[in-house]
């Protein structure tokens, strides 16, 4: 599956009370992502990098055209499981993404490459190159709920995360009670606001509050500076 059409993506980093506020305006005109459950879900995602943390500093300098590939699940289930490669250029991101068996991200999860194969995915089988020629392994899982809003419109979708979290411990990538780390400063969280073309007036005005902080950064590079100790 490919999803080829770039969408703009903002970042913001939100206090709680910021959200309350946001999600009171928004509702009025935006619909709960069908997917949630009680208005929320849970993501998990184990990102890859080389040896040389390529991944990281291209995200730490703004390098423009950078990708990372990760491995993602939703509430800890072991039904839908993913891999990922989000690509970035000129300000726009777009996603590629396969489907993987257990038994698939098992391998990758202990830095096993797999073994190629007539009819494997061409995302996987990139994948499988760099993992074999760029010695790509697990760096870091990241941990967050996310309470998302979908208007349909412009396919405009924004989402607070909430309790972003970081964690070294692969081997339990799939464990509710998993270790981890908050990466965010107390009270704060992160919004982000992702569309096409346009965003409708009606969902620009509403989502303009005093001392909204925009920022550059992604979960992942705060979880990895974290880990990293940055």
């Amino acid at each position: 599956m490919i999803n080829d059409k770039y969408r703009h993506e903002l970042k913001y980093i939100v206090s709680d009370a910021q959200i309350r506020i946001l999600e009171n305006r928004i509702r009025n005109y935006m619909q709960m992502d069908e997917h949630a459950i009680d208005g929320k879900y849970g993501i998990r995602s184990l990102y890859f990098d080389d040896q040389y943390n390529s991944c990281f500093y291209q995200n730490e300098d703004g390098t423009d055209l950078r990708e990372k590939y990760r491995i993602r699940i939703y509430n800890c289930s072991k039904d839908r499981i993913t891999l990922e490669c989000k690509r970035k250029e000129s300000g726009k991101t777009f996603k590629k993404i396969c489907p993987l068996t257990l038994e698939q991200c098992e391998s990758l999860m202990k830095g096993i490459a797999l073994r190629e194969m007539e009819d494997m995915d061409p995302l996987l089988r990139v994948f499988t190159v760099k993992m074999m020629a760029d010695r790509f392994r697990p760096a870091v899982i990241v941990d967050y709920v996310r309470k998302p809003y979908i208007y349909r419109s412009g396919n405009v979708r924004v989402t607070f995360d909430t309790e972003v979290s970081s964690s070294k411990c692969i081997d339990r990538f799939f464990d509710l009670d998993m270790p981890k780390r908050p990466v965010m400063p107390v009270g704060m969280q992160l919004l982000e606001v992702k569309y096409d073309e346009f965003i409708p007036d009606n969902i620009y005005n509403n989502l303009q509050v005093e001392d909204l902080n925009s920022t550059a950064y992604s979960k992942y590079y705060l979880c990895r500076k974290f880990e990293m100790g940055g």
